[in-house]
């Protein structure tokens, strides 16, 4: 009875924790809120290639598919991007890889994240700047007071 018990205790775990992976509809990396396809096959040559804009800072849950700032789900943390001469960033830019630089063309806007937010420099500069006025007001009024 013990081991019909034992057994059956090892498969309700076995079936309650179990991780599911993502299978993602294709690579793709994003920028300033943008998300790009990565086009795995199609090269972009090294005369074709522009400045550095950006790198992935982040990766995307394989698990829940959720990710925020420039992120992807294929690249690793540090994969730069580069601007493409003569392309808009706002139709495509460069991936680089270990040999060259691929493809990727806008899709769509990100999802909203509030990391997307609180990560920001402008949250920061606020926050910072409300602490700071709060201090100063605090500080005024008990010189006031005295």
């Amino acid at each position: 009875m013990k081991r019909i018990a034992t057994l059956t205790m090892m498969f309700v775990f076995l079936a309650v924790f179990h991780a599911h992976a993502l299978s993602w509809a294709y690579p793709f990396v994003v920028w300033e809120g943008k998300v790009y396809e990565v086009k795995l096959g199609e090269k972009v040559e090294e005369d074709d290639i522009g400045r550095l804009i950006g790198e992935v800072k982040t990766k995307a849950d394989e698990v829940t598919g959720n990710y925020y700032g420039d992120a992807s789900n294929y690249y690793p943390v540090g994969t730069n991007y580069y601007a493409r001469k003569g392309v808009p960033v706002s139709s495509g830019i460069a991936v680089k890889e270990e040999g060259g630089w691929v493809k990727a063309s806008y899709v769509h806007r990100a999802p909203f994240h509030i990391m997307n937010v609180i990560t920001s420099g402008y949250f920061i500069t606020f926050v910072t700047l409300s602490i700071l006025a709060i201090v100063i007001f605090k500080i005024r009024n008990k010189a006031l007071s005295h």
